[in-house]
Order: structure tokens, then C-alpha cells, then sequence
């Protein structure tokens, strides 16, 4: 496809107008500053790209020269010594133009891994706040597609540029030498080639962009209509004639535009072809003119010369007429990874961090006041101590902040007003390392990596030995059912861990924190989408934790929050009760409240799973594993 038809594209679209970037001299001067480091070998590719455009054009000249004293000459020994020597400075352009290529791929290549670099350690810096707020898939696109897209600007835009402007004024230049003349008529006759080229490229990008809307209609079509849930509510509500016409009056539309799109294509090509013949005859027939009835100085092989000119200048003006294009989109393509790259770092290292031999895992907020927006505060004025080897249970309706609360501690985020402090030390002037390293959160939504249980364990410790990974396994109660998988520890957990049960995941994340050996252990809502057997299971595993480690419990169920030393109640951010359990359900507060809607129900099924668990176990051919859900 030529340059400037559908695939180039050689305008632009409403979207890329609407979003067209200032190229300022500091954007550029950004742009270039990435291949500075790299000068001596864009240095090479310039000399390269100088040859190579000049060497190209040399067999065009020595055409000339091959009719005029070779064939009419009638000379067999400047024949042949005029084609070998055309087909020398091909292959010489050739070879330079592989060496060219290589270069550019590894300075592109270099470039984008010095940018993909640059990007990951940015985006490993960011706050949680960054990763909630911007949408997975662009975050990926950016470290992704739009680098790459940084390849293709290196070995095509800036050495397009570089190699047309080239050809074209040495073209120009040898055009003008010859015959001024034809070479004006030549220059003329160059828009013959770019007008339809141009307007047969919109047409059928215009059609192609209609085509993909068109497919995208019809593929929603069978989304919905042939998807398991959506072939039922097709039945129930007995749409299938519906259904089918729709998708039958789609795909006509398809059919339409498929054969428009191939016809214009035919059409370009049969004007391109047509003009392709009328600019060298014109050639041709003003050089005859010239030749033969002016007498000029001009030979058959300065004739032939200017043909094969004419057709060295139509793919270099061209693809510089489509260049404001290229470097508008190359430009956009910068400018959407400085954005990121521009980003602030919310949370950062204090310059002067300390980092303690050791921490006891004690934790004070004092008067700690946080929003993820300025104008919705999540945290009001909260304070509390969490002294070392003691527990406290975070409780309150959903929404309430108490998930915030934890949060803050590791710094996934950072309050706006009042003091934490981990240690005795304030968490702002803790080295990060060290404070994340002695804070092991369970949360709720378990992640495990696609790899093994063994891989999942040792990413909190990579030189834990076997007896280590057997001991955190049992702490987290565990152990049993990887004892009883076919490879042990090497057994595979799946994407996710969608191969384990949510009760398995969860105490598999137990014992990896237990491997990292936190100072502070933190549970946010680790039993509460589990059923009561597995919850009991993992409660059998966090008991003896907490009775032994600082910890901090959120929960939704009585039986994790009654190991704690003192329960907190939160309330839209404000710490509205603190006690023991008993006390707090006297009082006929937000606790008793809480305890008579959601956290009552669960005594009797906590009860039961624990009968259950130390009752006699049934052979595995008379029941199934009850863990697996």
C-alpha cells in the first residue's frame, strides 16, 4: 500500500485533531534528549542514509549514459562496463541500507528499553491512589503500545525525514542539471500523482472506519446473543427472529461496505496507473519536441534519465506532504509518555530515612486526618495505640474507613493532617523498605501469582530453606492439604490461584506473610467471603499469630474480632466506640447494633464448623473435601 492510502493514513482524524499536542522547543528538545546518548551512532546513520539516497539515484543517471554510449554508441566494452558498474552501486546501496537498518533498530531498541526502564521504576514509585484512579489497561498501554510506538518514530519518521528530503533535492538537483525544462514539467506533473492518491486514501479510510464500526455491531451481536446467559434470556423472552434479523441487517450492511471498499480500491489504482503512464509519455513527448525539432543539446539517454528521475521524486514528495501527519502522531506519542513521566511521586523516601536494627511493631495515630479528594474527607481526627504484642479489631459498617485506616501505616498512602507513628518513629521519616518490610497485610482478595506454591511462598523470602517453607505452612494450617497434592509444594495454584479454593488461597497467604516475619501483622477481612468451615480453619491458623505478634484485625465476624485486646468502632471516619466485647454491647451503641445484625448470626455457624473439625473425618470415598469451594 503506498504511502498516504488507507493504511498510512496519511491525514488525520477527528480524535487525533482533537487532541493534537503543542509541540513546543522544550518538548522537542525532551524528544532529542533521548538520543543523545546514542549521537555517535546517529551520526553513522545519517552518513548512511546520505550514500544510500545518492547511491539510489546513480543507476537512474547512468541509464542514460548506457543508451547513449553503450546502444547507440554501439559499444560493447561501455556497455558492459556501465551495467556492472550499475549494479555495483546497487548492491553498495543495498549493503549500506542493511547496515542503515540495523542501526536504527538498536538505537530504537536501546531507546525503548532505556524508556521501559524509566516507566516501570516510575510506576513502581506511584501511589495506591495512582493504580485506583487510572484504568489498568492504559497504565499497560503506555509502558506497552505507545513505547513501542517509539521504535517506529525512530526507524521510520526521523530517518523517513532525513532520506526524502535527500533524494528529493539530489533528484531535483541532477533533474535541473540535465534539462531545466523537463525538469520543470516533471515538478509539474507530480501533483497528477498525489491529488487522487490522497483522495482515494480518505475514501477508502472513511470506508474502512465504517467497515470496523459495522464489525464491531456484529460481533456485539454474537457477544450477547450466543454467550450462555444471553442465548436463555434470548429464549425466554422468545427474541430469536428478533435477534436474527438484526444480526442479518448487520451483516448486509457489512457486505456493502466490503465491496465499496474493494472498488475503490480498483479505481485508484486504475487513475494511479493512468497517471503512472501520462507523466513519463509527457517526458517523452516535450524531450522529442525539444530533441528533434529545436535541435537542443539533449540526448535519448537525457530523456530516459529524466523517466526514471520523475519516478524517484513521487515517493519522497509524497511521503513529505503526509510528514506533518507522522510527526503531529510521533509528537502525541511523546507527549503521552511524558505524562506519565510527569506524574508526581506521592509517596517518596525521606532524604534523610532512618532505619532501625529493629521495631517492636507498635503503632500510634495521633488526631490522623485523610481524603482521597479534597472535598470528601474519609478520616476524621482518629486516634489510638497499638502497643507491641498486643491486638486491637477494626469494626463499622462497610465504607466506614477502616481499610483507610490500615493503609496508612505501610504508606500506600499518606495522611493529610495529624501522626503515625511505627516503632515510636513517625512512618514519614522511616525508610520505606523497612517500614513495608515489617508490615505483613492478608487482605480480603488474595493474590497468588501463576507459578507454584513454592514460587508464591518464596516471593516474601527467596532463600527461605524447606524447613522454613514446612513451618509456615503448618503455622497457616496449610501444610495437610499441600502434603496431600501429587507434587507437594510444587503444585501449581493457576492464574490467580483460581485452582486453589478461596479458603486455600487465604491460608496460603497467611503462611507467605508468615515467611516475610513482619514485625506488625495486619488481617483486613480475611475470612469474610469464605464459608464457616474454612473460615474456622483459617481462624485455628490466625489465633495462635495473634496471641504471639502485634496485629491489627478487621473483620465482619464475631470470631476473628474476639482475640482482640480492644475493639475499635468506626463510624463514616470517626472512632465512635472502643472496649472489650462485652462492655461495648452493653452500651446499646453502633457495636450492639453490629453485633445484632451481622456479628450474632455467625456464633452458631463459627460453633458448628468448630464440631465439625473435631469430629471424625469421613473416608475420602465416602465425602468430598470439604475445603474445596
Amino acid at each position: 500500500m503506498m504511502r498516504g492510502g488507507p493504511m498510512g493514513r496519511g491525514y488525520l482524524t477527528e480524535e487525533e485533531k482533537a487532541h493534537r499536542p503543542k509541540v513546543t522547543g522544550q518538548l522537542l528538545k525532551r524528544v532529542f534528549s533521548y538520543l543523545k546518548p546514542y549521537w555517535k551512532q546517529m551520526g553513522l546513520i545519517l552518513i548512511a542514509i546520505a550514500l544510500s539516497s545518492l547511491l539510489n539515484l546513480y543507476p537512474s543517471i547512468l541509464t542514460g549514459r548506457i543508451i547513449d554510449e553503450g546502444l547507440i554508441g554501439r559499444s560493447m566494452a561501455m556497455l558492459v562496463r556501465l551495467i556492472l558498474l550499475s549494479l555495483a552501486v546497487t548492491l553498495g546501496a543495498n549493503l549500506i541500507s542493511v547496515g542503515q537498518n540495523y542501526l536504527n533498530t538498536w538505537i530504537a531498541q536501546h531507546i525503548t528499553f532505556d524508556m521501559r526502564n524509566k516507566m516501570y521504576a516510575h510506576l513502581q514509585r506511584m501511589s495506591q491512589r495512582f493504580f485506583i484512579s487510572n484504568n489498568q489497561g492504559d497504565i499497560i498501554t503506555r509502558m506497552t503500545s505507545d513505547i513501542d510506538g517509539v521504535q517506529r518514530v525512530i526507524t521510520s519518521t526521523f530517518t523517513s525525514i532525513l532520506s526524502n528530503v535527500i533524494t528529493l533535492a539530489a533528484a531535483l538537483a541532477t533533474m535541473y542539471s540535465r534539462n531545466w525544462v523537463l525538469a520543470t514539467l516533471g515538478v509539474l506533473i507530480i501533483p497528477l500523482f498525489i491529488i487522487p492518491t490522497r483522495r482515494a486514501g480518505k475514501t477508502r479510510w472513511d470506508l474502512t472506519r465504517e467497515s470496523q464500526a459495522c464489525n464491531d455491531a456484529i460481533n456485539g451481536i454474537l457477544n450477547e446473543t450466543l454467550s450462555v446467559s444471553g442465548q436463555t434470556l434470548v429464549k425466554l423472552f422468545g427474541k430469536e427472529q428478533h435477534e436474527y434479523d438484526r444480526y442479518k441487517a448487520a451483516n448486509k450492511k457489512m457486505i456493502k461496505l466490503n465491496i465499496k471498499e474493494s472498488m475503490a480500491g480498483r479505481w485508484f489504482f486504475m487513475i494511479i496507473s493512468t497517471f503512472a503512464s501520462i507523466g513519463p509519455m509527457l517526458i517523452y513527448l516535450v524531450g522529442g519536441i525539444l530533441m528533434l525539432r529545436y535541435d537542443q543539446n539533449i540526448t535519448v539517454g537525457d530523456i530516459t534519465v529524466m523517466v526514471a528521475l520523475l519516478s524517484r521524486l513521487y515517493g519522497p514528495v509524497n511521503s513529505l506532504l503526509n510528514i506533518q501527519v507522522e510527526w503531529i502522531r510521533s509528537m502525541a506519542l511523546f507527549t503521552r509518555i511524558f505524562e506519565y513521566f510527569d506524574l508526581p511521586v506521592e509517596i517518596e523516601n525521606d532524604p534523610h530515612a532512618i532505619t532501625p536494627v529493629r521495631t517492636d511493631g507498635s503503632v500510634v495515630f495521633s488526631h490522623v486526618n485523610f481524603s482521597y479528594e479534597p472535598d470528601r474527607q474519609i478520616l476524621h481526627d482518629v486516634s489510638f495505640e497499638l502497643k507491641a504484642g498486643r491486638s486491637v479489631a477494626i469494626v463499622g459498617p462497610s465504607g466506614s474507613g477502616k481499610s483507610t485506616i490500615i493503609n496508612l501505616i505501610p504508606r500506600l498512602y499518606d495522611c493529610q493532617s495529624g501522626l503515625i507513628t511505627f516503632g515510636n518513629i513517625n512512618v514519614k521519616k522511616l525508610d520505606l523498605n523497612f517500614l513495608r518490610k515489617n508490615v505483613g497485610i492478608v487482605s480480603q482478595e488474595t493474590y497468588l501469582f501463576n507459578g507454584t506454591i513454592r514460587e508464591n511462598l518464596l516471593y516474601a523470602k527467596p532463600d527461605a530453606t524447606e524447613e522454613e517453607l514446612i513451618a509456615a505452612c503448618k503455622k497457616a494450617n496449610i501444610y495437610d492439604f499441600i502434603q496431600k497434592q501429587e507434587t507437594g509444594l510444587n503444585t501449581m495454584v493457576g492464574n490467580r490461584g483460581l485452582k486453589l479454593s478461596g479458603g486455600e488461597k487465604q491460608r496460603l497467604s497467611i503462611a507467605r506473610v508468615l515467611l516475610k516475619n513482619p514485625a506488625l501483622l495486619i488481617f483486613d477481612e480475611a475470612t469474610s467471603a469464605l464459608d464457616s468451615i474454612s473460615e474456622a480453619k483459617i481462624q485455628e491458623a490466625i489465633e495462635p499469630i495473634i496471641a504471639q505478634r502485634t496485629s491489627i484485625l478487621i473483620a465482619h465476624r464475631l470470631s476473628t474480632i474476639l482475640t482482640a485486646d480492644e475493639i475499635l468502632v468506626v463510624k463514616d471516619g470517626h472512632i465512635v466506640e472502643r472496649g472489650q466485647h462485652a462492655d461495648l454491647v452493653r452500651r446499646g451503641g453502633v457495636y450492639t447494633e453490629l453485633y445484632e445484625t451481622q456479628f450474632k448470626k455467625a456464633i452458631a455457624a463459627v460453633h458448628s464448623s468448630s464440631v465439625l473439625l473435631k469430629a471424625p473425618r469421613p473416608s475420602p470415598s465416602s465425602a468430598e473435601n470439604p475445603d474445596r469451594s
